[in-house]
């Protein structure tokens, strides 16, 4: 049974994603699906084989919870613009 699932996402990870799936003729919704198969599969005996490109957009990074994602955001800028 297939349900409906709604993802906020970078707008243009989005667009480059669509693109690559329509390149591949594939369709966005069965690439996040493989791919999370991937993940989730005990085997990780999935036929589909993930591209580069979708591995490309998962850093696999754990963040913290506590994490300060505003005060993070303004040290970058802060030293970035010395």
């Amino acid at each position: 049974m297939n349900t409906k699932l709604t993802l906020k996402l970078n707008q243009e990870v989005i667009e480059r994603a669509k693109k690559y799936a329509s390149d591949q003729k594939l369709s966005l919704s069965k690439i996040v699906e493989a791919y999370l198969q991937s993940l989730t599969s005990e085997k990780n005996t999935e036929v589909l084989e993930i591209s580069p490109f979708v591995k490309s957009i998962s850093t696999g990074k754990k963040l913290p919870t506590d994490l300060d994602y505003k005060k993070e955001y303004t040290d970058h800028l802060l030293e970035k613009y010395k």
